[in-house]
């Protein structure tokens, strides 16, 4: 899982999306709070900051397009300053705004939450005011924007809907898009409102509901596993859906698809605040779903997605590099030090992004002394991060005798993974390492000092790019050939 998890998200791509919603302005202002007002037994506010986001549908929009994507906005907001604002933050962040129609007659939607600041640090929302029309779309309207999304729909790779029930989703609009995406053979992923009647998302591929909105819709309480089976089942039937995903907060999500119904577990956070959770991981499965990833997979990623968005405040997005270092967190242990290239390579990228420099040296270490020992710190010592390239036992057998090695390809990097100094260890088939390290790229290139004459394997290749090429010295009389040798003659002498 946790190789398949990093190849996916290192090759999520720029996917194109059309997302329709409801957009909105989140408008946070922040002060302290450290009196009560004579005036009557509220909080005293004095405003420190005033910061704007996109809520809504904006908020996944943004999400989308931290993620690589390419987002089309559909949608409608009012003739004011705020859909100015938002419209700006929306292109800042790369998102084209051309399908967000104006209406005069109906605010922009704005969320403003008044947020303390106990002892200038300490956050706790106190109050929220809203703006907005829940007014159901005109028909003049809607049909401009069904008119937007037919232009779009043939070169979109998937459809997101995010619904507050603000009155842009009706049952007329949704039918008619969920009519359009099925004619175009692509899929359409919903994060639906909290409303008993799904009956306008039928015919959608999934949808993302959370515990309290899957309650409502079908009709009972989520407690237990069995609870989410017998729900999920209920809706992928009666929507004709070819899945479910029910976010259910610290459990994770739980699955239902024509071929498994499944809880998919989620690692346990600190919760700082849930806002934007759910277009976090409707956000995520989009992605996922539109670079031809696996439902499972989709929820793997958006557990995580929408685990770290919960650690943020307010709300937030999540980064490719933020993915990949929680998955690289949750599977160190797991994993160990021995890595495969497409997960090495995956893992040495972010750390590039923290500026760590990167030492690659190789080598068969069959029998490990002390000579290897000093040489891995000299190596520890002229980079951030160490990586082994470990000749497998049919390259030893290529560049020695038949007789070795004398450990085979694993016992010798179980022990050199023991070693403070090796980060990772991969190992590689050939007779050199050259392929490996053009894919490695490595800033630092080592070898040892008898290596000077010879040449060393890869270093017109790491000189090319800038990196440094450096020659270990040695520990005057130590040498596997020299210790296996000693033991020969101690054997014969026995």
């Amino acid at each position: 899982m946790y190789e398949k998890l990093l190849k996916t998200v290192t090759n999520l791509g720029s996917p194109q999306v059309i997302l329709v919603g409801d957009f909105m302005l989140d408008i946070y202002t922040f002060g302290d709070a450290e009196r009560i007002s004579p005036e009557a037994p509220v909080p005293v506010l004095k405003v420190r900051d005033i910061k704007t986001r996109c809520g809504g549908a904006a908020s996944v929009a943004v999400d989308l397009a931290t993620l690589g994507a390419k987002v089309f906005c559909i949608g409608i907001v009012g003739d004011d300053e705020n859909a100015k604002i938002l419209k700006q933050l929306l292109s800042n962040a790369g998102v084209d705004t051309a399908g967000i129609v104006t209406a005069d007659e109906r605010p922009t939607i704005c969320k403003h939450r008044l947020i303390g600041l106990a002892q200038h640090r300490h956050q706790q929302q106190l109050f929220r005011i809203d703006s907005e029309s829940t007014e159901p779309v005109t028909e003049q309207q809607a049909e401009k924007l069904i008119s937007l999304f037919k232009e779009k729909i043939q070169s979109a790779d998937v459809v997101c809907l995010q619904d507050y029930n603000k009155g842009l989703l009706t049952e007329g609009f949704c039918r008619s898009l969920m009519k359009q995406t099925k004619n175009a053979g692509k899929k359409i992923v919903v994060d639906p409102s909290s409303t008993a009647d799904y009956s306008k998302y039928k015919g959608a591929s999934v949808i993302t509901p959370n515990r309290q909105e899957t309650s409502i819709a079908v009709g009972f309480e989520l407690k237990n596993e069995s609870d989410y089976q017998k729900a999920a089942g209920q809706l992928a039937e009666k929507l004709n859906l070819d899945a479910v995903i029910i976010t259910l907060d610290k459990e994770g999500s739980y699955l239902k698809t024509k071929d498994t119904s499944e809880l998919i577990p989620t690692r346990p956070r600190n919760v700082y605040d849930v806002t934007g959770a759910g277009d976090m991981v409707l956000a995520t499965v989009a992605v996922a779903l539109a670079t031809g990833c696996d439902y499972k997979t989709a929820v793997q990623l958006a557990n995580i997605t929408g685990g770290i968005e919960v650690e943020k405040f307010g709300v937030a997005t999540v980064t490719i590099e933020e993915i990949i270092n929680e998955i690289i967190a949750q599977n160190r242990g797991k994993s160990g030090k021995l890595r495969t290239i497409e997960s090495l390579t995956a893992e040495l990228s972010l750390r590039r992004k923290q500026n760590e420099t990167i030492v690659f040296t190789n080598g068969c270490f069959d029998v490990l002394h002390i000579g290897h020992i000093e040489y891995l710190k000299f190596c520890r010592s002229n980079g951030d991060v160490v990586v082994v390239g470990l000749n497998s036992d049919k390259s030893v057998r290529m560049i020695k005798d038949s007789d070795r090695p004398i450990n085979n390809q694993y016992d010798r990097a179980a022990v050199l993974a023991a070693l403070e100094t090796v980060d990772y260890i991969i190992m590689f088939d050939e007779a050199d390492p050259l392929s490996l390290i053009k894919q490695i790229r490595p800033d630092v290139l080592i070898k040892g000092k008898d290596w000077e004459q010879k040449g060393v394997v890869g270093a017109e290749c790491v000189k090319s790019y800038g990196g440094k090429v450096l020659l270990a010295p040695l520990v005057e009389g130590k040498s596997t050939t020299a210790t296996i040798e000693k033991m020969k003659s101690l054997c014969e002498e026995n």
